[in-house]
C-alpha cells in the first residue's frame, strides 16, 4: 500500500510541477454540480476503553490457575484503507456533500498484565487480545471549503458513518478453554477531520486527515477474563488519506 501512494504522490508531483504555479488549472472544476473519484490512505485504531471500578480486586482462571489483575494497555496498530467517493456542490462551491463508501483493514490490541495468586514465586502472565476487522463503511460528510487561492483550497469535515465488519466474530462460539475478546459486528461513528486540495490539470489532489470515534459500546460481555474487567469499549482512528477527484 505505501508504494502504491508513494508512486501516485510522485505523479501527482509532476503534474504539479509540470507547469507554472501561477497559472490556474481545473477552472471549470467548481462549476460542476458532482464529482467523482478514488482514495487511497492508511489508519491508526484502538479503543476507548472504560474498565470496571473493581476490576484489580477479583479473581480469574486461566488453566486452573488463579490470577490477579495488573493492568490492560491499549496498543494502537496500522491499518489501511480506500475507497470510492461521490461529492454533491450544495448550492455553493463553498460546501458540499460527499458520500464515500470505504473498505477498511484495521486491528486493535488490548495487552492484559495477569500476576498469579499464592505463588511462591511472581509469575507474569502475559496475553494480547487481537481484534481483526475488515470494515465495509457508508460515511455521509459535510465539507466545508475556503475559497479557491489560485491552485489551493482547505476545507473542514464534519458527519459520521456506518460500518459493518465483514470479519466480526459476534456470532462464532465462545472458547472458554482459550477465550477471545468479542465485538459487534455493526458501528456508528462522528467523524471530523480536515484537509487541503491541490488542482492538476485534469484532476483535483486532497492530503485529508480524519479523526473517527465510535457512538456504541461494541463489547459482548460473556464472562471470559478479558471482558469481565471492562465496562465498556467504542472503536476510534485517526486516517490519512490521499483522494484524487475529477
Amino acid at each position: 500500500m505505501k508504494y502504491i501512494l508513494f508512486f501516485l504522490f510522485c505523479l501527482f508531483v509532476n503534474q504539479l510541477f509540470s507547469q507554472k504555479l501561477y497559472q490556474e488549472r481545473y477552472k471549470s472544476f467548481d462549476k460542476r454540480l458532482f464529482h467523482f473519484g478514488f482514495m487511497l490512505g492508511t489508519n491508526t485504531s484502538d479503543f476507548t476503553k472504560y474498565e470496571k471500578l473493581d476490576v484489580y480486586n477479583k479473581q480469574y482462571q486461566f488453566y486452573n490457575a488463579l490470577y490477579s489483575l495488573q493492568a490492560i494497555k491499549n496498543n494502537p496498530t496500522i491499518g489501511a484503507q480506500l475507497g470510492i467517493l461521490s461529492t454533491l456542490k450544495l448550492g455553493t462551491p463553498l460546501l458540499k456533500l460527499r458520500f464515500m463508501p470505504t473498505l477498511s483493514f484495521e486491528e486493535r490490541v488490548l495487552s492484559y498484565t495477569f500476576e498469579k495468586i499464592n505463588s511462591f514465586d511472581t509469575l507474569i502472565y502475559l496475553k494480547d487480545q487481537r481484534v481483526n476487522s475488515t470494515n465495509l463503511s457508508f460515511p455521509f460528510i459535510l465539507m466545508f471549503r475556503t475559497k479557491r487561492l489560485n491552485n489551493f483550497t482547505a476545507y473542514a469535515l464534519l458527519g459520521g458513518s456506518y460500518s459493518l465488519d465483514l470479519q466480526s466474530q459476534e456470532n462464532s462460539a465462545q472458547n472458554y478453554i482459550d477465550p477471545f475478546l468479542k465485538i459487534r459486528k455493526n458501528d456508528f461513528q462522528g467523524q471530523i477531520g480536515g484537509g487541503i486540495e491541490i488542482f492538476a490539470t485534469y484532476f483535483k489532489f486532497a492530503v485529508e486527515l480524519k479523526y473517527s470515534h465510535g457512538v456504541r459500546n461494541v463489547l459482548i460481555q460473556e464472562q471470559t477474563p478479558f471482558d469481565r474487567p471492562i465496562e465498556k469499549l467504542y472503536n476510534k482512528g485517526w486516517w490519512i488519506s490521499l483522494i484524487f477527484e475529477g
